[in-house]
């Protein structure tokens, strides 16, 4: 089971400020021992949302919209990608998950990711199974 353990953004993380060297030293050590435990696949951080944009939809038209975007709490800031084998296992190490702003209120969120046996069998679910050249 993969769990996708994302870092809310602040007012901070969006103002493009870097986090404590103490912070960077937490996080370093709470991703060696994902890894060490062997269920870290990925972390990142991510750039505040004035570098990036959205797609958004609506029939068969697409807009492009810049960031910045307004409602911060929406907003992820990083995220942590775990695979583990049990919920319990994922709440474990979601508790353990170093505060991600230091003297301000924030929260991380996990969402468990569908594997591909959570699909009905069928041909557009097989196409995911089969390597890709370009994946």
């Amino acid at each position: 089971m993969r769990y996708l353990i994302i870092v809310k953004a602040t007012a901070a993380s969006e103002a493009g400020e870097m986090p404590s060297a103490r912070l960077m030293a937490a996080m370093a050590d709470y991703h060696e021992q994902l890894a060490g435990a062997g269920v870290l696949l990925d972390a990142a951080g991510l750039q505040p949302s004035a570098q990036g944009w959205r797609i958004r939809y609506d029939g068969t038209r697409r807009q492009v919209i810049d960031g910045p975007f307004a409602e911060v709490k929406e907003l992820i800031a990083g995220t942590t990608l775990i695979q583990v084998r049990s919920r319990e296992e994922a709440l474990e190490w979601s508790r353990r998950f170093p505060a991600p702003f230091e003297g301000v209120p924030c929260e991380i969120e996990v969402r468990r990711l569908y594997e591909r046996e959570d699909f009905a069998p069928g041909e557009a679910a097989e196409r995911f199974r089969e390597p890709s050249p370009t994946r």
